[in-house]
């Protein structure tokens, strides 16, 4: 993790975001997925001007919550503080929903339902200090791996590698499984 931690460090966009998302009033709010994986995946591919992000996703978990209006209160905030960002806010705790799943137990437990195993992984800044969670650890995010999560359809999966042209963009990816020819997956 500390490589990651001296990556977001030294990146002054995603140190704004972070400072910006420590002031929200509902804690903890983490920033996950292509914010921390894309950023290791520039690293890896010795980048050294970031991919920029189409969109920043905000997380959180508050299971009093009953429909969207805390996770748009939350967007309308950092809309207000930092403009420019495609905020994208999510509470973990409504998701279950949205992807016919039992209810989730923790932020973590949702994260572990998501395609890919490095985009399970959030970060967000305390006092000055970095935290990071992850539903599967870092270690095949930081040794360029691209897995799929078993809790999910492997089509699925598929479907999100070549509709985001990740090994196009970043080329020394090796995708797990790798014996899978993505586009058998999908219909011409």
């Amino acid at each position: 993790m500390k490589k990651l931690f001296e990556l977001m460090q030294q990146d002054a966009l995603r140190s704004k975001i972070l400072s910006c998302v420590e002031n929200v009033s509902v804690q903890p709010c983490y920033v996950a997925a292509g914010f921390v994986r894309n950023l290791i995946w520039d690293d890896l591919h010795n980048r050294t001007i970031p991919t920029p992000l189409n969109d920043v996703d905000v997380i959180y978990f508050d299971p009093s919550e009953i429909d969207s209006s805390g996770q748009q209160r939350i967007e309308a905030y950092l809309n207000n503080t930092m403009p420019d960002i495609n905020w994208q806010v999510r509470n973990q705790a409504l998701m279950h929903n949205r992807n016919g799943h039992q209810p989730y137990a923790d932020i973590i437990d949702a994260m572990s339902y998501w395609p890919e195993k490095e985009t399970a992984i959030a970060v967000r800044k305390i006092s000055n200090q970095l935290e990071c969670i992850s539903a599967f650890g870092a270690d095949t995010l930081l040794a360029g791996k691209l897995s799929h999560n078993p809790n999910t359809p492997i089509a699925l999966f598929w479907q999100r590698v070549h509709s985001k042209n990740w090994l196009n963009q970043w080329p020394k990816l090796v995708t797990v499984p790798n014996h899978c020819d993505p586009d058998t997956l999908f219909t011409k």
